[in-house]
């Protein structure tokens, strides 16, 4: 598949990294074509797990760190609109939904996106996931149905392929690989544990399988009952 020009591309994710995991190929593809891209990130992830052995960071540390890891993250992706929206880590769950809605709306209606990317509801694994993803589908399902802006989602819970079929889109990404392996590097708080070890396995002659660096795939989101308003009115 080849990508159209986008208007403006909006992504909406909880955590620094989750960018550059799921969409960080396409959005420098994007960016390489020209296309406006924001990224609205909730939080600075400063519950994350890696501290470090010997530790790096301390916990009053880490957000300052993986601020700037974000910054370096968005650079190599060709980000040039970056939010950093100052949420808690491990609380979005536990946020207002109707105020994540909004949020999401008061975006849309600022940057007038022509595609969002998040996160697949009911398979994304993190309840930070899944707080936002449910925000960002009741947002554009809000809108009228000719300013609606494509939902392209991301699942990677065990059963997602088994649940809802192979992804509807699969996008060749590896013109621009090392882009995202630059972003994934910046993110090195977090995965400096992954980068390690595949550069390990790639040392000692082991096989591996680099496809999920040149390919990308994503859901879509479809709205086909204007008049059902309830969330599970939305289809992939």
């Amino acid at each position: 598949m080849q990508l159209e020009k986008e208007r403006h591309a909006l992504l909406v994710f909880p955590h620094p990294d989750d960018e550059a995991f799921t969409c960080g190929g396409t959005v420098r593809l994007l960016a390489n074509h020209g296309v406006p891209v924001t990224y609205a990130c909730l939080t600075l992830g400063e519950m994350g797990r890696n501290l470090g052995n010997p530790p790096f960071a301390t916990r009053e540390s880490l957000p300052e760190i993986r601020r700037i890891e974000l910054q370096a993250a968005s650079k190599a992706m060709g980000i040039s609109d970056l939010r950093m929206l100052g949420f808690r880590d491990k609380t979005i769950e536990f946020e207002d939904d109707e105020k994540m809605v909004q949020l999401v709306l008061d975006l849309i209606a600022e940057l007038n996106p022509s595609l969002i990317f998040t996160f697949l509801p009911g398979f994304s694994v993190h309840p930070d996931h899944e707080a936002t993803a449910r925000a960002v589908v009741e947002a554009v399902r809000r809108l009228p149905k000719e300013k609606r802006p494509k939902v392209w989602a991301c699942g990677f819970a065990n059963d997602t392929v088994e649940r809802n079929g192979e992804p509807h889109i699969e996008l060749d990404v590896s013109s621009v690989k090392l882009d995202k392996v630059a972003a994934l590097r910046a993110h090195l708080s977090q995965t400096a544990w992954m980068m390690s070890d595949s550069a390990k396995r790639v040392e000692d002659g082991q096989p591996m399988s680099d496809s999920w660096l040149n390919v990308e795939r994503f859901y879509v989101i479809e709205f086909p009952d204007d008049n059902d308003h309830s969330l599970d009115s939305a289809t992939i």
